[in-house]
């Protein structure tokens, strides 16, 4: 009898062990650490339009940017500007017209944030899209008659007029491309760079002019209705409330010998 007692006992030995390994070997439920994503606006300037107010000559500019964050990811976007470029159009021989162009615009659209931050980090790399909207006059300021026989102005053209022409109530509408870096300077203080491709889908031009530069979407060239653009942003963001996310840390397995 001990010795049937004594084979039984082994055997439930040998059946916990390994039942023990097995429950050792099997992967442990990973653990969850909470944190608390902040959600809200934020508000900025672009810097580049008033640093080239002051560098360039016949221009001036400002633009406000913000977004909203509506998932852990995406964001609402916008901009909104002001600009007015005075330059002219020359040739070989002179200058054949003056001009100046004024008006506003609006962008808006969204932001996808593609860069996988580290925990508790607010930086992105975004992917998004633009609608815009510009709103602007043009003031043709002189202009002169292309000659090229050079018979009656042969140093230079001849003077159409001296008295400017306005076109107002003009506008035009793109899409853009657009690509951007935003990086936490200090708690809640951004700098941001972005660079954009613009795709003119509708312009109103002026009767006997046309439309050659347009704010917001920059100049407008001779058969292609493709643009570039960029901003380089300081902007502020005013948390309005918080969201839990979830942090997965895996736990190191070993196994018993």
């Amino acid at each position: 009898m001990l010795k049937y007692f004594t084979s039984f006992c082994l055997a439930l030995t040998s059946f916990t062990a390994l039942s023990q390994e097995e429950e050792l070997a099997k992967p442990k439920a990973k653990d969850s650490v909470e944190y608390k994503q902040e959600y809200g606006l934020r508000v900025g300037a672009d810097l580049s339009r008033p640093a080239l107010s002051f560098l360039m000559d016949g221009y001036t500019g400002f633009e406000l940017v913000g977004d909203y964050r509506i998932t852990e990811n995406l964001y609402l976007a916008a901009e909104l500007g002001n600009e007015e470029k005075n330059q002219d159009e020359s040739v070989a021989f002179g200058v054949l017209y003056d001009y100046t162009t004024s008006g506003s615009y609006i962008k808006l659209g969204i932001d996808n944030n593609t860069y996988d931050n580290w925990f508790g980090m607010n930086n992105q790399i975004t992917i998004g899209g633009r609608y815009a909207f510009s709103t602007f006059s043009q003031t043709l300021n002189n202009f002169s008659y292309f000659d090229s026989n050079r018979v009656f102005a042969p140093d230079g053209f001849v003077l159409g007029s001296n008295e400017p022409i306005e076109f107002n109530n003009l506008n035009a509408s793109w899409l853009e491309f657009v690509l951007g870096v935003k990086a936490e300077l200090f708690a809640n203080i951004y700098v941001g760079i972005t660079a954009r491709i613009s795709h003119l889908v509708s312009s109103k031009e002026p009767e006997n002019f046309r439309n050659l530069w347009i704010p917001g979407f920059n100049r407008v060239t001779d058969g292609s209705k493709w643009g570039v653009g960029f901003n380089y942003s300081l902007s502020y963001f005013i948390p309005l409330y918080k969201k839990a996310k979830k942090k997965k840390v895996k736990e190191t397995n070993t196994k018993s010998n």
